[in-house]
């Protein structure tokens, strides 16, 4: 008689939402579809090896998800005709994707000033189809074996799916990432998004939800993000969501020969984010640009991570972090650069800045090299204060009030990071951003 089989033990609230995959795996997109399946299931099996991490895991030593574990989510089900305020800046004339509560909402966005060449669909119709160029792409850049990321694909039922024909230049797209909880709930919704460029195709993607969510709710999120020869990708991440909500965000680049990622993200929202990055350089001549801030006040915790993968030759890749926390905040950055043995001169730099406005609030910064090839030039650094108190006094002697003179030592420290964005409309959407969040903090006397 062979011996009954084992199942590792899950905690509560990881069992909950396992459950709930059990429950849905049937009417979810794709459901009639095997390799969806398999992908899912693949997914479901990462999360219950794993549950929610803790802290004894080495890449989460610094980020508490008890808050998040702790929290009972049911959920999200949303009404058709329901129509959020979108935030004023949604309203313009460029193209326009809308995910509310993670689903695709084409009544909701803006597809009539797409170009030709350029596809933008929803996540669900795609799997319900089986779509086959989708399979090619979906899991296949986003690690499977993580465990959050894991859940996603267990529980994803819609996102947005953009593809750019070789040689087009898509000009900018928004997307909008709502998230609208019911004041009796917390829900949690797990959007799956792809982003697909061919050869020698352009896009500049901005991306976010500019504070326009409510209520209490969990997006976990997932981007996965294929470069082909050549392209070109700007990718402006702007994370605000609601100040009670939860945000765990996994974005996974393959970068292909002579093709650039440029992205910067500012975290300015949520009551506990996460935001990973995962990117590859596959082709020679690769370029990468993870650039971002993070704006952290009250008691909030904001975590960076980022693992850089100089998998090919002659490529280079470029980050530069800066962190402002305020009250009690803590704030993380995690950045590891891994150079192959064949990624014989690569150009990798990194850097971490911190400015702390309390002593109260806390940074833990934990930048990696681990280099296995031998002509390259790498290098990586940190650095922790507070605000120089002779710029202070200097401009407080010129008349200017203690609030402001401190606001414009901030910008000056943030200036260095944005004005790495190349495209001036959107320094110009980021530094108004951090402009706001320093409005809306309590400053002490």
């Amino acid at each position: 008689m062979d011996a009954p089989v084992v199942m590792p033990a899950v905690a509560p609230a990881a069992a909950t939402l396992l459950d709930r995959y059990a429950g849905l795996k049937d009417r979810l997109p794709g459901a009639r579809v095997a390799w969806v399946e398999a992908w899912r299931n693949r997914g479901a099996e990462a999360f219950r090896a794993g549950g929610f991490p803790t802290r004894r895991v080495e890449a989460w030593k610094f980020t508490d998800l008890t808050p998040l574990r702790d929290t009972r989510f049911v959920e999200a089900l949303l009404a058709t005709d329901t129509h959020p305020t979108l935030p004023e800046e949604a309203g313009g004339e460029e193209a326009r994707i809308v995910l509310l509560d993670g689903r695709f909402r084409a009544d909701l966005s803006r597809l009539d000033a797409l170009g030709d060449g350029v596809r933008v669909e929803s996540l669900a119709v795609l799997l319900a189809d089986g779509d086959g160029a989708l399979r090619d792409l979906l899991g296949t850049i986003a690690r499977s074996d993580l465990p959050l990321p894991g859940l996603n694909a267990a529980l994803a039922e819609d996102g947005a799916v953009i593809r750019i024909a070789p040689g087009v230049d898509a000009g900018r797209i928004r997307i909008v990432s709502l998230g609208v909880a019911p004041e009796a709930h917390a829900v949690a919704f797990h959007p799956r998004s792809i982003i697909s460029l061919g050869a020698g195709a352009s896009l500049t993607l901005l991306d976010g939800a500019h504070g326009a969510g409510k209520g209490v709710y969990w997006q976990n999120a997932v981007t996965e993000i294929a470069l082909g020869e050549g392209a070109r990708l700007t990718h402006v991440r702007v994370q605000d969501e609601a100040r009670d909500a939860f945000h765990t965000t996994l974005v996974a680049v393959r970068v292909e020969a002579k093709a650039e990622y440029d992205s910067f993200t500012l975290v300015r929202g949520a009551r506990l984010a996460r935001n990973e990055v995962h990117a590859v350089l596959v082709g020679p001549k690769a370029a990468l640009h993870l650039n971002g801030a993070q704006l952290v006040d009250g008691e909030r915790h904001a975590d960076t991570t980022t693992v850089i993968d100089h998998a090919a030759p002659d490529c280079e890749s470029n980050q530069t972090v800066k962190t402002v926390l305020t009250g009690r905040a803590r704030g993380v950055f995690q950045g590891k650069i891994h150079v192959h043995q064949v990624a014989q001169k690569t150009d990798g730099y990194q850097m971490n800045q911190a400015l702390l406005l309390s002593p109260e609030a806390e940074i833990n910064s934990k930048p990696q090299l681990e280099i296995y090839a031998d002509d390259v030039k790498c290098s990586h650094g940190a650095t922790v204060g507070e605000l120089d108190h002779d710029q202070l006094f200097y401009l407080r002697s010129r008349g200017i009030a203690e609030v402001e003179a401190k606001s414009m030592l901030v910008q000056a420290f943030l200036t260095d990071a944005v004005s790495l964005v190349s495209d001036e409309a959107l320094r110009e959407t980021l530094l108004a951003a951090t402009d706001a969040w320093w409005d809306e903090v309590e400053h002490p006397a």
